[in-house]
């Protein structure tokens, strides 16, 4: 028999040492080395066999029925989209973003739509009483009959509440709040979060109920928790948003039932969150008047065209370092735009201050929109202000040539729909001549 040696493995990556250590060598989270026993091939040996029920039993693909486990839709429209046409049966979905952002408002909502259907719902929040989540019910309209809330922190009384319901569709708000008294450890941590996210998918699987599980953040964003909880599911969203403004994007991470490269617009008001079916003005200024330094662009969020608006102001320098401030772009991206509008264009900008921003709050980090920074930082030094009626994307190069940029096609149709007959691209060479065109 094969000797059994004492190891250690990471909980969250599976690494393996000999000895313990304080940071896993693979992932470098801390404390998630555990000791566990080895038994190497000894445990293949005891392994049992057993054979599998008539209604466990493999068939093959083509005699097998998907019309049971076909998309659902939710009402809402953006989050249709983004979970590939609806919710599917059985699927655990794991929903994560900053806190205050409106996760739980969302899921309220879409809790509320399904419960209007007939359909039994379950909510149950371990973060709020159900006092306080009847008295924003109240506020966004989300009142039904068949919507069931359940304060509670406790995992086996979570699942008496489902044998107890029976329901066609189950909210967990959130899974770091939730305790297992099989699991040693304090709520949110490791092997917590593992057990009660394993617990709840069982279910999902088992009686085909789709599982909402709200997750944490960490500090930098990403999903609180062991990695292993974003392999259990089988879609992960990530509702965003900046917190000045109105405007939430939720975007898919994962999704084994549709594409992983939808985004969902949705706006926070006073009576909840409503949803955005064509965010297309979201990001354009509303002046009538033409102004230098302004330029409009398209970029891709997802499968989505949205012409965003860039602003750029020069201004003479009154300190040896000028400055160079953005908003919503890529800074680094910008000092390269700057290098190449003097070196290849003429333009001089060494002893000026550049400021660029977008409008509305959105972050535009692909290389698409390059031309429209350098356009919009020519009108401002050479204070010419551009047509309403041009929209430019492109990728610059240090040569100052214009690189062609990926759904070109998709980005020229919206321009066109939304009225843009001038549209300068990687069609007209390099950025001399896409600034002798736009002036």
């Amino acid at each position: 028999m094969a000797k059994t040696s004492a190891a250690y493995a990471c909980t969250e990556c599976g690494w393996q040492t000999t000895k313990w250590v304080g940071r896993c060598g693979e992932c470098q989270q801390w404390n998630t080395v555990q000791e566990r026993g080895s038994t190497g091939a000894s445990l293949a040996k005891t392994t049992r066999v057993t054979r599998p029920s008539d209604s466990r039993r493999a068939l093959p693909i083509t005699q097998l029925d998907s019309t049971s486990v076909a998309h659902r839709p939710t009402t809402i429209g953006e989050l249709d989209r983004v979970l590939g046409g609806g919710i599917v049966p059985g699927a655990a979905v794991l929903f994560s973003g900053e806190p205050g952002v409106g996760k739980s408002t969302l899921l309220l909502d879409v809790a509320a739509r399904i419960a209007s259907l007939g359909a039994k719902v379950l909510y149950a929040s371990g973060e709020e009483s159900t006092g306080q989540i009847r008295m924003r019910a109240e506020r966004t309209g989300a009142l039904e009959e068949t919507l069931y809330l359940a304060s509670e922190t406790d995992l086996s009384t979570v699942l008496g509440h489902i044998d107890e319901v029976k329901p066609a569709f189950i909210v967990v708000d959130s899974v770091q709040t939730l305790v297992s008294d099989q699991i040693d450890g304090i709520a949110g941590g490791t092997s917590q979060v593992r057990e009660v996210a394993a617990a709840l998918i069982r279910v999902a699987k088992d009686r085909g109920i789709p599982v909402f599980l709200v997750g944490h953040v960490t500090k930098d964003g990403s999903i609180a928790g062991p990695r292993l909880l974003e392999h259990l599911v089988d879609v992960v969203c990530h509702f965003e948003g900046d917190p000045n403004t109105s405007l939430r994007f939720l975007r898919t991470l994962k999704n084994r039932f549709g594409p992983t490269d939808e985004v969902g617009c949705f706006e926070m008001a006073g009576d909840g969150i409503r949803e955005v079916a064509d965010p297309s003005g979201l990001f354009l200024s509303q002046g009538s008047g033409p102004v230098s330094g302004t330029c409009t662009t398209v970029s891709m969020e997802g499968r989505r065209a949205l012409p965003a608006e860039i602003q750029a102001l020069v201004a003479k320098s009154a300190t040896p370092n000028p400055r160079r401030v953005t908003s919503g772009v890529d800074p680094s991206r910008v000092a390269m735009i700057l290098a190449v509008l003097e070196r290849r264009a003429g333009v001089r900008l060494h002893d000026q201050d550049v400021y660029v921003s977008t409008v509305g709050g959105v972050r535009l980090i692909e290389p698409a929109a390059d031309l429209a920074i350098a356009l919009a930082i020519v009108s401002a030094a050479t204070d010419t202000p551009l047509s309403h009626e041009l929209a430019a994307f492109g990728e610059l190069s240090l040569a100052g040539e214009i690189r062609p940029v990926t759904s070109g096609t998709q980005r020229t149709n919206e321009a066109s729909r939304l009225g843009y007959t001038r549209i300068i691209d990687s069609g007209v060479g390099n950025l001399a001549e896409a600034r002798r065109l736009a002036s």
